[in-house]
């Protein structure tokens, strides 16, 4: 068996030589074109216990994105901003090369472009959640699970957190300011609740390149056998907040056409995300 097949199940290794095959011909599974994402599916507050949460279905990869809310100590170097941390996990049950334990390379990246999406992008004013400047901030967790991966992760899990964001409820900042002695990490989520103010709603479109064609939204084979894998991530205003190359490069020429097809499908997926009532 080839080195590049190897921890491949035979299922695995039929699904990428099709999908090559399909491509040279400029052809995809599902009959989809080579710049149409897959069917995707919005579901919001599907975590009971979190303050705000969302589960995204793209094809058959899932991702499930959950906020909570903490007090905490701001970070020295920015005693007057709350703390954003965000962190992605692939279960073993989302793939066979998935393995419990410590977070991989692929995970990480995974997280830390989730991660600058949301931070870089201006989505959450941090200065508004400080309780009390150089002491006391609001701790923003953001934890997405993968369930499932059929490839293109970053995009599935970048809407998960966004959705989960944009409708989650946090506690009021008003009642621990004023009760601030009684409220602790331990009682907050029984105290009053308000919407989480959102300033901005970031987009992430990742585009691969293989034998010069280029595609939206990679499956999991598709993956495998791109040359190329780069992540945009776009404001509303159609401005870039964030680049990341997953794979391979890109040619002069590539650049300008993978940037605008990015473009133009964070403008589709903007769309989406308000049927499902995410919104500023």
């Amino acid at each position: 068996m080839s080195e590049k097949y190897k921890n491949k199940t035979l299922a695995e290794i039929v699904n990428i030589e099709q999908a090559k095959n399909l491509l040279k011909k400029n052809l995809r599974r599902g009959d989809r074109g080579l710049l149409d994402y897959r069917d995707i599916e919005i579901e919001i507050g599907t975590i009971e216990k979190a303050f705000g949460s969302a589960t995204v279905r793209l094809g058959d990869t899932v991702v499930v994105a959950g906020v909570n809310f903490e007090l905490g100590t701001p970070f020295l170097d920015t005693p007057n901003k709350a703390i954003l941390l965000v962190e992605g996990e692939i279960l073993p049950t989302a793939s066979v090369e998935a393995e419990a334990g410590p977070p991989d390379e692929h995970e990480i990246e995974i997280s830390r472009v989730v991660d600058r999406g949301l931070r870089e992008s201006g989505m959450i004013n941090f200065e508004k959640y400080v309780i009390v400047p150089g002491e006391t901030v609001i701790k923003i967790f953001v934890d997405f699970n993968i369930i499932n991966d059929d490839g293109n992760i970053i995009d599935a899990a970048n809407l998960a957190a966004v959705s989960a964001l944009a409708t989650a409820e946090m506690p009021s900042i008003g009642y621990i300011k004023e009760n601030l002695e009684e409220v602790n990490n331990i009682n907050i989520k029984k105290i009053p609740r308000e919407p989480f103010k959102i300033e901005e709603i970031p987009i992430a479109n990742t585009v691969g390149i293989f034998e010069g064609k280029i595609i939206v939204d990679p499956d999991a084979a598709e993956e495998e056998v791109a040359d190329t894998l780069i992540t945009f991530t776009h404001l509303s205003t159609g401005e870039i907040c964030s680049i990341q190359l997953l794979k391979g490069g890109l040619s002069y020429e590539e650049v300008f056409k993978t940037l605008e097809i990015a473009y133009q499908k964070n403008l589709e997926l903007r769309e989406t995300l308000k049927k499902h009532g995410v919104t500023l």
